[in-house]
């Protein structure tokens, strides 16, 4: 009795040890972030990231699109199991500080030779060449977390499920902005279908007048042939943009978890709206919304508490364990209380000498990991700064790009009438004609690829913020 009380004690000064074992310290990574994204003109704290995607993106069947897309796309159904799977190991994480408690029948006939000490034994005390012996009992086992190494695991535990849960965010951010990309992509690809047909019909006219030129003997065939060249060219356009729209739908498909199917379009790309007022807001803001960085972070914290939990396998663990039940070796009174009842506790402090420097180097690798991680995170933040900053600076570059586009469009258009009256009063040749009808559909197929670039670096602009998993 004296024995289980001494143990008790042992126990007892082992409870009241876990309180004064603080957690492992981690000295923030310092980072050198600028007060400000560059190309930015004020220090504005509010950013376009803050919007909600629905917000951000006014088109309703960009809105449907990205609502499928959210529900259905599989690599976002694959992060959510993550999240859940890991939630489950969170939640048996909570339980480690508790004793594993396990229970047990046995039933063992044992019959030793007749020539052993033990079967002569038997034959004179219990007049049988064998003995029985029956067990029932509970078992318990239970290590006092001296030095914190279970709560250091139940946040490596903690951390993994976070990681999961920003991965999901970073993957719909992700999602968003491509099937954004996909469908700005769309219109673009319809802008300039449209465009190659109008083109297509000005090249017929063309062919028809140069064609009547030929007969009445005013020009060559020469120029015929050139006509029909540059009708079959834009022809041939026309077949390439109706695959490179199929194409993308079925994307936008997939994309959104369906079948490859036809993507339905309401509106054409110079109805399209974006916020216009592209404030970025603080980049220490920026850091803390990324899902990639939170979860490059939390990948950090869980590395400090792998050191914890090396430097804790390093010290003494003090385990208790007990069991107790019943036990016969007659089946006809197993069960007989209190006759039959037994006990026993064992309370043991284990400290690790030589494990062939096992336990050093797990340490240290856990502590050079630890290193790599602070070095990771580092990174990420600087390939965050420099994604919106690529963002920002594209966007007002297009800007400009658009607003000259739209200014040659506008001047080639005009070129073409000119060369169709001068070739008509017979003061332009056919050359000028098909030149200016050529340039004037590369300036327009330009012009609409540049419109759809601007609206994709206000898309890369809003997910590099760190917007769209709201």
């Amino acid at each position: 009795m004296k024995r289980i009380f001494n143990i008790i004690i042992a126990f007892g000064l082992a409870l009241g040890s876990v309180s004064c074992v603080s957690k492992l310290a981690l000295k923030e990574p310092e980072l050198e972030l600028p007060e400000t994204f560059k190309y930015t003109a004020t220090a504005d704290t509010a950013s376009i990231a803050n919007l909600e995607w629905k917000k951000f993106f006014s088109d309703p069947m960009l809105q449907t699109l990205i609502e499928k897309g959210i529900k259905n796309n599989y690599d976002l159904q694959i992060a959510l199991k993550q999240v859940a799977s890991s939630q489950e190991k969170l939640k048996q994480a909570k339980y480690l500080q508790y004793p594993d408690v396990g229970f047990g029948v046995t039933a063992q006939i044992s019959k030793p030779s007749k020539n052993s000490m033990n079967g002569q034994s038997l034959n004179l005390f219990l007049g049988k060449s064998y003995v029985e012996d029956y067990n029932a009992a509970f078992n318990l086992s239970w290590e006092a977390d001296i030095w914190g190494k279970i709560k250091n695991q139940q946040e490596v535990s903690k951390m993994q499920y976070l990681q999961t849960y920003e991965a999901t965010k970073a993957i719909q951010t992700q999602v968003v902005a491509a099937i954004a990309q996909g469908y700005y992509n769309l219109l673009m690809l319809d802008k300039q279908l449209q465009i190659a047909n109008s083109n297509l019909e000005l090249s017929k006219n063309t062919l028809s007048l140069t064609e009547k030129l030929w007969k009445s003997g005013d020009t060559t065939s020469l120029g015929v042939q050139q006509a029909t060249a540059q009708k079959q060219s834009t022809e041939l356009l026309i077949t390439q943009l109706e695959q490179n729209i199929a194409i993308q739908e079925n994307a936008l498909s997939i994309l959104i978890g369906e079948n490859p199917n036809k993507i339905t379009r309401t509106i054409e790309m110079s109805d399209t709206s974006l916020p216009q007022d592209i404030s970025a807001g603080l980049p220490a803001a920026m850091v803390s919304r990324r899902p990639d960085v939170r979860q490059q972070e939390l990948v950090l914290l869980e590395s400090n508490s792998m050191v914890g939990i090396a430097q804790a396998n390093m010290y003494p663990s003090l385990k208790i364990t007990a069991n107790g039940g019943v036990n016969s070796f007659k089946i006809d009174n197993w069960f007989q209380i209190p006759a039959s009842l037994f006990g026993s506790v064992l309370g043991g402090l284990t400290q690790p000498i030589f494990q062939k420097r096992q336990l050093k180097t797990d340490l240290n690798v856990a502590k050079i990991q630890r290193e790599k991680n602070v070095l990771a995170f580092r990174q990420s933040v600087l390939n965050a700064v420099g994604e919106v900053s690529d963002a920002l600076v594209s966007n007002e570059s297009l800007k400009v790009q658009e607003q000259k586009a739209t200014e040659q469009v506008a001047t080639l258009k005009d070129g073409i009438k000119s060369a169709e009256m001068l070739y008509k009063g017979g003061m332009a040749n056919y050359l000028e004609v098909i030149t200016a009808q050529g340039n004037s559909l590369q300036a327009e197929l330009n012009l609409a690829s540049v419109k759809r670039q601007r609206l994709s670096s206000i898309v890369d602009l809003y997910r590099a913020l760190g917007g769209g998993w709201k």
